[in-house]
């Protein structure tokens, strides 16, 4: 009896298993249809492997740019167990940022670990919905009441974890400084909760990238119990808010911070805009996504800056210019960040050199056709910013760290470190604010360099250099207070 049912138990593996491949090999073959040219790899594991080791390695661009000197700007492949259309160039990324029948995939890792109401988890109606009440907060009118607040806290950090010091290690002090901006804005002053918040965003930025297999001691496993941890923390935040504004304790202020005003917003009934899931799920993307990003731009410009004279003279002379029409202590103020130009052209470029995020995948929710090629409905749809970033044709010496580069317009779509389109990165204003207050106070209080090698990092999923970018440091002058 036992041998029977042992015998029936693998007939039935034989035969799934067999089914899943002819499937999937069909669909890679796209029913007899003019699918890309190149290989799905090994059944069922295909190139996923060998994607995930290239990001861990810091390869990723090259995995893709080696399968596109091979099969040409479209071809196709198998990640995480799904045919995959890889699709390069700037018109390959508007195709894919502007087209309505591509949407994220469920499948992703991010939407699962961050929320199903999140905006990486939605599309059509929802999506406009969600992103016009992000942007009531994170529009540049919302924001620029905030530069105020946003210098107070640099300048506090600064003094705290850089002033005084001979040495300090970048990244993990960016992380902080990041954290505490982004927190205070979407929360609120709620201390309270910040340590348990912030031990948990590491497990979610571990799992982000990782293979979703949901089962103990795995980096994605790890990632899904941190989200859960950090919602019930959020719901918490929530119902005090709640109860604070039922007893009209926070009436004045109730869109001082992104939680607040969500909870605010109202339909043409009357009824709170956004569910309490919606809120929660936006609320801790936001956190996560700034934090992460912004830490690694500012890190990465401090890198760059330890070795490039030129550009931080040039940042140097462009700061003090500012500072010349500001009282000792004075704060900036949003008409300040207009005169950054050059600033905000060095966070470009190095935006340009190491995007933080490396590429995403959308699904086709419908057969679509590009360059003449089939993309069967159900495919995933991928595509990589260093290529073009990186393409001499439009980056000439693309290797070569250039501001001047984004004085003059580009063709659409080709630098892509925001996106473009509906999912244009609704974080941008955010990005620009913080990044430039920053540089306004680094490179007027200190000088630095490198205490280890330069060009080594990892991703994680956002990049992140060796030993977190140790450095030497000195103070140039007592500008903090």
């Amino acid at each position: 009896m036992d041998y029977y049912c042992v015998t029936v138990l693998v007939a039935v593996l034989l035969v799934t298993v067999g089914t899943h491949i002819y499937l999937v090999r069909r669909r890679g073959r796209g029913g007899g249809r003019c699918v890309p040219p190149g290989s799905l790899g090994v059944p069922l594991i295909g190139h996923t492997l060998g994607f995930v080791r290239s990001m861990r390695a810091n390869r990723v661009d090259q995995f893709f740019r080696d399968r596109i000197s091979r099969y040409g700007a479209v071809s196709k492949l198998s990640l995480l167990g799904r045919p995959t259309a890889l699709l390069a160039g700037p018109a390959a990324n508007k195709f894919v940022f502007f087209n309505p029948s591509l949407v994220l995939g469920r499948a992703a890792s991010l939407p699962h670990i961050l929320g199903e109401r999140s905006l990486l988890a939605l599309h059509g109606d929802d999506h406009r919905r969600i992103r016009g009440a992000l942007m009531d907060f994170l529009g540049p009118e919302m924001l620029r009441v905030h530069v105020g607040r946003i210098d107070a806290q640099v300048r506090q950090h600064l003094q705290d974890s850089w002033a005084g010091r001979t040495a300090v290690t970048v990244h993990p002090l960016m992380k902080r400084l990041t954290f505490d901006i982004i927190t205070a804005l979407v929360l609120g002053n709620n201390n309270e909760v910040k340590g348990a918040l912030d031990r948990d965003l590491v497990n979610i930025f571990e799992g982000a990238m990782a293979i979703p297999v949901n089962l103990p001691f795995t980096a994605y496993r790890r990632s899904i119990l941190a989200s859960r941890r950090a919602r019930l923390i959020l719901q918490g935040i929530m119902r005090d808010k709640k109860a604070r504004r039922r007893l009209q304790e926070e009436e004045e202020d109730k869109d001082d911070d992104l939680l607040s005003c969500l909870l605010s917003m109202t339909d043409n009934h009357g009824q709170q805009l956004l569910s309490n899931d919606e809120i929660v799920d936006n609320t801790l993307a936001t956190v996560v996504a700034a934090h992460g990003s912004l830490a690694a731009l500012m890190t990465f410009m401090v890198r760059q800056l330890a070795d490039d004279p030129d550009t931080l003279a040039a940042m140097v002379e462009e700061h003090e210019e500012i500072a010349k029409n500001k009282a000792p202590g004075e704060a900036l103020v949003w008409d300040d960040l207009s005169k950054m130009t050059f600033t905000w052209r060095v966070a470009q470029e190095t935006l340009r050199l190491v995007p933080p995020v490396f590429g995403s995948s959308r699904v086709a929710v419908d057969d679509i056709e590009y360059k003449g090629y089939c993309i069967p409905k159900g495919w995933q749809v991928f595509w990589v910013a260093d290529v073009t970033h990186r393409d001499p044709r439009i980056f000439p010496d693309p290797a070569k760290f250039d501001p001047s580069r984004f004085s003059t317009r580009m063709p659409a779509c080709s630098f892509a470190a925001f996106g473009a389109g509906p999912r244009m990165c609704p974080g941008i204003d955010l990005v620009r604010i913080e990044t430039l207050v920053t540089m306004h106070h680094l490179v007027r209080n200190f000088t630095w360099k490198l205490s280890g090698e330069r060009n080594t990092f990892v991703r994680d999923p956002f990049p992140s250099p060796l030993h977190g970018l140790p450095i030497q440091l000195r103070q140039a002058a007592q500008r903090l207070s």
